[in-house]
């Protein structure tokens, strides 16, 4: 039996994917960055159907993102299995730097972070060898002074488990497959067939991202050049190719000896990016002891046919179907979804906040819904405003969300909004019986629309997102009004905002003041593809 996993496998804000396997099960964890909960941590039986378990760093306490921008805090996880144990070694470039997290079960309690001293530079993985020995490897710039942005080496050193810390010599090991090669990182290491072999990116995470391999009989060096580098990228393609960025990844083998390989990539519309960095699917073959990605094609494929029975996370007995037995709402990743907020006790762990969620920001109430502080902090600082967010995984979408006006008054304002980072941002708010639309961009608020509102004590609104085109309506009871209709949103990609993150979607409350008891009560939202 097979199955056919559809690319990309994790639609939308899933960048820097790292993969194990453990028997039959895998498990794949990506880079959040500013958002909080840290880590979105995924489980699969077939590489095709995916579930969200979790997220890896779920307490404040693992998770210090204070003044941390949008591309900051979390880089680069990477997620291995050794001994009953499950480890996560990450970088939190605002916080703390290189740390390790361990959990006996994959879907938690994570342990507090380890911070490894002496470990400096970015994107670190473990490699366990056949001895029991574990060992470091990173990236950091050249010890010997970068002679141009970009010139960083990549290192090893043995790291004792018992103390996480790191002992013995530290060894700069590889410094890319090419002459002047900027940004070798992302470095992972294997050992196949008394090989080692170190797979890392080159290039960048933009158009000339690529993956490349080295090898070496010991896992000291010296490291042999694949003379066939890159083994993938889509840099020689053109800029009109509609998958780009493609780079940093990482391989596991399933029980029936088949290896397959994850990385990021970029779907643009017209040349601009707002999902950000998402996960795919590639079939590595083996010839003369190196890996190729995608023989015959040589490039990322729409479908990959991968040779293990099909697995459905809402049929199976699974963390899914768990959640679902106890009246928790867990949407699957790429899919629609409606929340009624009113009859929740605890949002699914697809949710996201930026930096620090707050008890005292968001709750829900039985019977009311999604309630929100009209907090003073706004979606224009690196602060953690009342914003409670999901991914857009999808070109053409639309949101809803049904809010309670009661209470929308003096300065407070509630509503919906599509953020990129503090700088870029579309925003519908609802105050004192009017909508606004606002596009902010560079910082700057620019007033698209303002509509009057009809009385009433519940106030429907939809954003509808079609490419790089944005509308918005009013929704009350069957009637449905056009507050704004195109609104060019392509300030809200990677290629005019910067940064390394996709756009999230969600609902947004704030306040000229600060008062405790001011809230706004949202009491559905949906998300339809």
């Amino acid at each position: 039996m097979s199955v056919i996993a559809k690319n990309p496998i994790m639609p939308g804000f899933y960048p820097d994917p790292s993969i194990c396997a453990v028997g039959e099960d895998y498990y794949l964890v990506c880079s959040s960055f500013a958002y909080f909960p840290g880590l979105p941590l995924l489980h699969s039986k077939d590489l095709t159907h995916w579930e969200q378990i979790g997220s890896v760093l779920d307490r404040e306490s693992q998770l210090p993102l204070e003044n941390a921008g949008h591309s900051q805090g979390l880089f680069a996880p990477t997620i291995r299995y050794y001994d009953g144990t499950f480890y996560v070694i990450c970088t939190n470039v605002s916080h703390g730097g290189n740390f390790i997290v361990t959990a006996k079960n994959p879907e938690g309690p994570w342990s507090e972070p380890y911070y490894i001293q002496g470990a400096d530079g970015i994107d670190p993985s473990l490699f366990f060898d056949e001895d029991g020995k574990c060992y470091y490897i990173g990236t950091h710039p050249n010890p010997e002074g970068c002679r141009y942005n970009g010139d960083w080496y990549i290192w090893i050193q043995e790291l004792d488990l018992n103390e996480m810390k790191l002992v013995g010599e530290h060894k700069n090991v590889w410094n890319g497959a090419m002459r002047n090669i900027i940004w070798p990182e992302g470095p992972h290491l294997y050992k196949k067939d008394g090989y080692y072999y170190i797979m890392h990116a080159e290039g960048g995470t933009g158009p000339d991202h690529a993956v490349t391999i080295c090898r070496s009989r010991d896992i000291w060096g010296p490291y042999e050049n694949n003379f066939c580098n890159p083994i993938l990228t889509h840099r020689h393609l053109g800029q009109a190719y509609p998958i780009k960025y493609v780079g940093h990844a990482d391989m596991i083998q399933t029980p029936r000896g088949e290896w397959y390989m994850v990385m990021l990539a970029v779907r643009p519309t017209e040349s601009y990016t707002t999902m950000g960095r998402e996960t795919f699917l590639a079939k590595v073959t083996w010839e003369n002891d190196w890996p190729v990605v995608n023989a015959g094609v040589g490039k990322l494929t729409d479908e990959v046919e991968i040779d293990l029975p099909e697995w459905n996370p809402m049929e199976a007995d699974s963390y899914t179907s768990r959640c679902l037995a106890l009246g928790k709402k867990n949407a699957l990743p790429g899919s629609s979804r409606k929340y009624d907020f009113t009859g929740m006790k605890t949002l699914g762990d697809e949710f996201l906040f930026l930096r620090r969620p707050g008890e005292d920001r968001c709750r829900l109430e039985e019977g009311k819904g999604l309630l929100l502080k009209c907090s003073p902090v706004t979606l224009k600082e690196t602060a953690s405003p009342s914003y409670v967010a999901v991914r857009q995984q999808h070109h053409s979408f639309r949101v809803e969300t049904e809010l309670e006006t009661a209470g929308l008054t003096e300065g407070r304002r509630a509503g919906l909004a599509l953020v990129q980072n503090n700088e870029y941002q579309l925003r519908v708010e609802v105050t004192e019986n009017v909508l606004e639309v606002l596009l902010c961009e560079k910082g700057e608020d620019n007033l698209i629309s303002r509509v009057k509102l009809p009385a009433a004590q519940k106030i429907g609104i939809a954003l509808k997102i079609n490419g790089l085109n944005a509308s918005v309506e009013i929704l009350h009871g069957d009637e449905t009004g056009l507050a704004a209709k195109y609104i060019d949103i392509r300030s809200l990609s990677t290629e005019v905002a910067g940064g390394f993150v996709g756009c999230t979607v969600g609902m947004y409350a704030v306040s000229e003041k600060d008062e405790e008891d001011a809230v706004a009560c949202f009491r559905s939202f949906s998300y339809n593809a």
